[in-house]
Formats: C-alpha cells, sequence, structure tokens
C-alpha cells in the first residue's frame, strides 16, 4: 500500500477517534451538569412549603391533576385567603360535585366564588387559562396550589402568561412522592425536572402530557 494512502488513512481515524473524544467529553459534561442540577431540584422539592402566614391575593388558582389540590385551595378559599377560586384543568364535563365527598361539600358552599376550568390540558394549557381568568377579573396577585415537583415548571409557565402578577406558592406533598428514595418518585421527579429544563430552556414548544403522574 502507498506511503500517502497509509497516512491518509491514519489522519481520518486520528481525527475520527479525536471527534469521538470530544463526543463523549461532551455527553459527560451535560450528564454531569443534568444531574448537578437535578439534585437542587430534590433539595428545593423536598423543602418547598408556603408563605407563613400565606398572604392575602386577589385569586387562588388550584392545578388539577393530583391528590390534595383542590382541597388546599378549597380550604384557603374558606379561610379568606382570597374571593375567589379557580379550578384549571378540570377536564369537560366536569363539575363541583364530581371532586371527592368532603371537596364537594366545600365547594357547594362556596359554589358563588369558584370557577371551574374546563380547557386546559397541561401545564402550558393551566397557565392560558389562569391568564384569562385573571385578567378578565383583573387580578393582580394569586396564590397557585398544585403538587411541589411540578409547582417550578407551573410558576414558570404561569409567569409567562402573567409578567405583572404577583404569585404566591402553597406547594401540596402528593402520596405519590411520600419516600425521597424510591424508585417510582426519583423516576417521576427526573422527568418533571426534564420537563422543567425544557420549558426554561425554549428548546422546543414543550407541551407536558398532564396527567396525574406527571404533574
Amino acid at each position: 500500500m502507498p506511503a500517502r494512502r497509509l497516512a491518509r488513512r491514519h489522519r481520518f481515524r486520528k481525527h475520527r477517534f479525536r471527534g469521538l473524544g470530544w463526543l463523549i467529553t461532551a455527553v459527560a459534561v451535560l450528564a454531569w451538569a443534568w444531574a448537578a442540577g437535578f439534585l437542587v431540584f430534590l433539595v428545593v422539592t423536598w423543602s418547598a412549603a408556603p408563605p407563613n402566614p400565606i398572604p392575602r391575593a386577589d385569586g387562588i388558582v388550584a392545578l388539577t391533576g393530583g391528590d390534595g389540590r383542590v382541597s388546599a385551595a378549597l380550604a384557603l378559599l374558606a379561610e379568606r385567603a382570597a374571593p375567589a377560586l379557580l379550578i384549571s384543568g378540570a377536564g369537560r364535563g366536569t363539575h363541583l360535585g364530581d371532586f371527592t365527598a368532603d371537596d364537594a361539600a366545600a365547594a357547594t358552599r362556596y359554589a358563588g366564588a369558584i370557577t371551574v376550568g374546563h380547557f386546559a390540558l397541561s401545564t402550558r394549557g393551566n397557565a392560558a387559562e389562569t391568564a384569562a381568568w385573571a385578567k378578565a377579573r383583573h387580578m393582580k396577585s394569586l396564590i397557585i396550589v398544585t403538587a411541589d415537583y411540578h409547582m417550578p415548571r407551573a410558576i414558570l409557565e404561569i409567569r409567562r402568561c402573567l409578567p405583572a402578577a404577583t404569585l404566591y406558592e402553597v406547594p401540596v406533598r402528593p402520596p405519590a412522592i411520600s419516600h425521597l428514595f424510591g424508585l417510582p418518585t426519583l423516576r417521576l421527579l427526573a422527568v418533571e425536572y426534564s420537563k422543567y429544563l425544557a420549558v426554561r430552556s425554549f428548546l422546543f414548544d414543550f407541551a407536558a402530557d398532564d396527567l396525574g403522574a406527571s404533574q
């Protein structure tokens, strides 16, 4: 084989392995950055707590999709933390009496102050539904009620729709993450953290499948 051909082959292999090395390094750095950020996300989620006392606001918004959210929002309404409540993402055909027995009783008592949102199918939809409801009532401050691990993404989406509004976070700890280091919990939180990164980075027009397990 001519020396020139051997030299070309050697240079090709050298460049190929150098490129592969850069790719491996880049993937390793990204993986490290994701893991470090995920650790921060775990700490923030596990230590999340509502303000004490909870400031009075113009409205309360409960984002459906998990246990305890509507109950917590109804309790705030009963405590007069705000004069009105939006239950966002309840789904078409859902009414106040379709919640649990305890929630239905409370909802019936305060029915005049409650709006049930039927159109949001994702966190982005919750944000749009919240913004429309708040703007129609000239609200400047809102109490947001959702799962603790879902709160960062929800707040990010709502702030984009209502940049001038003051938002107070009331996180709810769902039974699904009662054990932080269980594999199902870590999987759930890892998926949610990845969704949060996608929304924050504007990588693509992210529309999460906000079922109970993903919110």
